[in-house]
């Protein structure tokens, strides 16, 4: 459960933070370089997040030490690979306290993860007039997947909306839930606002009409602990490089029982044991989902960017982050002709805005030549910015390496771009 993040979009005081920032970002080498002749200022980390030495280290050392291929071979790198491998999975499986190391099948990321379920346990569930519900905060990687099962099986969408602060309205997607609704599939912390969804409560709701939670975790797992025993969900899935992890890797957690019956989503090598031109038996999960070579390289350093955020501790991450979503969201409020989008009650350090008169994408140019990172767009949530009759928004998303330094920064640099368009 998000507890240790259930940040208020105007809180009233500044939690003491245990975090010591500046030995943190000695650990990401590429903080220390210039951009346009300024300091780095990295504020995309909801996009994809840098990694620490540690991360970097650990790939370093596969490829010097151990690269090979995994499982069936007998010499000794494709041992030594194998248990890397199969040691990161259960250091995902501790990580999110899954059951088994058994529930953990890895993948390219949080969107092969959702295409995975629904190609599999959604689509062998769905009739013609059944319904899969979703939220209006959803990442297109949980939008598309749906609508193309849609299509496939005639089932129908149903979106559950949120209110003017971007928070989910309960009431309705409490109403929408009926017995046609065999799959509910939501984010836990939006991408594109920051909101935090009420995960527990929406998964016991779903489940009380027999549905299938699927959750989006990508923008959860790098800011709090994540149980998802506690939660209750049926599918919960995330991307190493939101995590300070490697690109190209992810992970779906699956309660057993449901990845038992499900049939493989892609074939070839390693997800068989048995081949012949008549018949074929397929592996035991998770290598029944684990088709080819998958990304060793990467599913190692996933591994030591797990041990290396439960290193620095959720708890001091949590308030670190806390502090500056608190000045952020003050400093960002003195800005002439500034709107933040998005302020629910419980949110993450996301500062999601629009300035009168200046297109999100020439503010994002004059950020850069001060060296400040931000994301500008539609965040792949064009829904959500429908949703608040604008384009785009202008987003700054924190970690725990950034500072109250770079927030001054970001605000100094939207006061020249002010300026320039005013």
């Amino acid at each position: 459960m998000m507890t240790s993040t259930q940040i208020t979009a105007k809180p009233v005081r500044q939690r003491s933070s245990a975090l010591d920032v500046q030995r943190v970002r000695r650990d990401f080498p590429i903080l220390a370089r210039q951009v346009n002749g300024k300091p780095l200022v990295y504020l995309d980390n909801a996009a994809t997040s840098q990694k620490p030495q540690a991360v970097i280290d650990a790939l370093v050392r596969y490829y010097t030490d151990s690269n090979a291929n995994i499982h069936r071979g007998v010499h000794t790198l494709s041992v030594r690979a194998t248990d890397l491998y199969e040691h990161a999975r259960d250091r995902v499986r501790a990580f999110i306290n899954a059951a088994s190391s058994k529930e953990i099948v890895f993948v390219r990321g949080a969107t092969e993860g959702v295409n995975l379920v629904a190609q599999t346990h959604a689509r062998a569930r769905l009739r013609a007039g059944d319904e899969i519900m979703i939220t209006n905060l959803e990442h297109h990687s949980n939008i598309v997947p749906w609508q193309l099962l849609c299509a496939q099986t005639g089932a129908v969408l149903r979106i559950a909306p949120i209110n003017d602060e971007g928070e989910l309205i309960f009431e309705e997607f409490e109403r929408l839930l009926g017995p046609r609704t065999k799959i509910v599939s939501f984010t836990h912390v939006s991408n594109a606002l920051g909101t935090i969804n009420p995960v527990v409560k929406m998964t016991e709701l779903a489940h009380r009409i027999g549905a299938t939670v699927i959750i989006d975790g990508a923008q959860a797992v790098p800011h709090a602990k994540v149980d998802v025993r506690a939660i209750g969900c049926d599918f919960y899935v995330f991307s190493s490089h939101k995590m300070f992890g490697p690109t190209g890797v992810g992970a779906v957690y699956g309660r057993l029982e449901l990845l038992e019956a499900m049939p493989p989503y892609q074939g070839g090598g390693e997800m068989i044991k048995s081949v012949t031109f008549e018949n074929t038996t397929y592996n035991d999960v998770p290598h029944k989902f684990e088709a080819g070579t998958p990304n060793i390289a990467g599913t190692v350093g996933f591994g030591a960017a797990i041990d290396y955020l439960e290193e620095v501790g959720f708890d001091a991450i949590a308030e670190h982050e806390h502090n500056l979503l608190v000045n952020g969201t003050e400093r960002l409020s003195t800005i002439p002709g500034l709107r933040l989008i998005g302020t629910a009650r419980d949110k993450a350090a996301v500062l999601s805005f629009v300035v009168d008169g200046i297109h999100p994408h020439d503010i994002g140019t004059i950020l850069d030549q001060h060296g400040v990172a931000v994301r500008t767009g539609q965040h792949c949530a064009q829904p959500v910015m429908d949703r608040f009759g604008i384009p785009a928004t202008v987003r700054a998303s924190m970690a725990f390496y950034n500072t109250r330094e770079e927030i001054d920064s970001l605000a100094a640099a939207l006061r020249h771009a002010v300026e320039v368009f005013g």
